[in-house]
């Protein structure tokens, strides 16, 4: 039997697919499915998943027309046969022996995830991210790492689950680990940094646009979610202060790299709204009284007029940042 699956979406990467697939043709756990869904890639993607294909038995190959990353991930699943799935996108790469070591902790703990540290990879030098190791899922909604691609997941438990990716959105990682948070049993960690998340100057690092606004979708659907399936009761106030966390944090962030002026101003005014509309009493939220992260300090500051102050300053003073760093790259 195939111990884990790996779904590797690909869509116009030819730069960076090879050093992906042989990270993962050469992991060390031999019994292993690599599912490479070619998302209606225009360049050299497919001659080069043919090329290994060809050459490595376990690549096994689709192709679909384009529908972004949640459709080709969904699709993916469909064609998965092993008894843990894993998820890659197809510019960054993986240590060889990162699903040995995930299986392994996996098998110990009937584990239905399990995650892994990672490294932020840049041209010229990396950093490890290391994560906390949260038991409690409360606390797992609250500051959690959602990100799909550091982690292995139980194959038959994930189906039962029937969570999918929501398709055509961003944040799409953010709303299918929220969604599978109340189903879990034994969430798992192993110590070791197994994937290389690396960071491209064209990514959202750099300047965003209004597609940003679908966290306020992804949010609405992970909230329907909660009180269709009788679990807003139980986390309500971990919602809360996620909603909160996002808004203020994540996202304020990406809207404050919008390029344009009125589109950055409207964006960052409805951030504000979505917030207050939904959760018009998260300040007084008992996880951001009790706790007192670099985050957490900057959300106690904000209120209606320091928002307002913050969203004049913030994004010019980013854009500065920006463009003097692509001025040196």
């Amino acid at each position: 039997m195939v111990k884990v699956s790996v779904i590797v979406p690909v869509y116009n990467v030819e730069e960076y697919l090879p050093k992906c697939l042989d990270g993962l043709v050469n992991q060390t756990l031999k019994d292993i499915e690599i599912i490479v869904v070619n998302d209606g890639a225009l360049d050299n993607s497919q001659k080069i998943i043919d090329e290994y294909a060809n050459k490595y038995s376990c690549i096994k190959s689709y192709i679909k027309q384009n529908g972004g990353l949640s459709d080709a991930r969904n699709y993916g699943l469909r064609y998965v046969t092993g008894e843990y799935i894993g998820f890659v996108d197809s510019d960054d790469f993986v240590e060889t022996d990162m699903y040995e070591l995930m299986y392994k902790k996996a098998k110990e703990e009937d584990s239905d995830i399990v995650e892994c540290n990672l490294r932020h990879t840049y041209i010229d030098h990396e950093d490890i991210e290391i994560g906390n190791k949260i038991t409690d899922k409360k606390e797992m909604l609250m500051i959690g790492r959602s990100v799909v691609w550091n982690k292995i997941y139980k194959s038959k438990w994930l189906q039962e689950t029937n969570v999918k990716f929501p398709k055509g959105l961003i944040y799409e990682d953010v709303e299918f680990f929220l969604k599978l948070i109340p189903h879990i049993n034994t969430y798992s960690y192993i110590d070791e940094a197994c994937i290389h998340y690396v960071q491209r100057s064209n990514s959202l690092n750099n300047f965003s646009s209004l597609k940003t606004q679908d966290i306020f979708i992804i949010l609405n659907n992970i909230y329907q979610y909660y009180e269709q399936n009788g679990y807003l009761k139980e986390y309500e106030e971990a919602l809360e202060f996620f909603y909160a966390r996002i808004l203020l944090c994540s996202s304020f962030s990406r809207m404050c790299r919008i390029a344009d002026k009125s589109q950055c101003k409207m964006a960052l005014k409805n951030n504000w709204d979505t917030l207050m509309n939904e959760f018009p009493a998260w300040r007084k939220n008992s996880y951001l009284k009790k706790n007192s992260s670099a985050k957490l300090l900057f959300m106690r500051t904000v209120t209606k007029t320091t928002y307002k102050l913050y969203s004049l300053l913030f994004p010019t003073v980013i854009k500065m940042k920006i463009n003097l760093k692509n001025s040196f790259s």
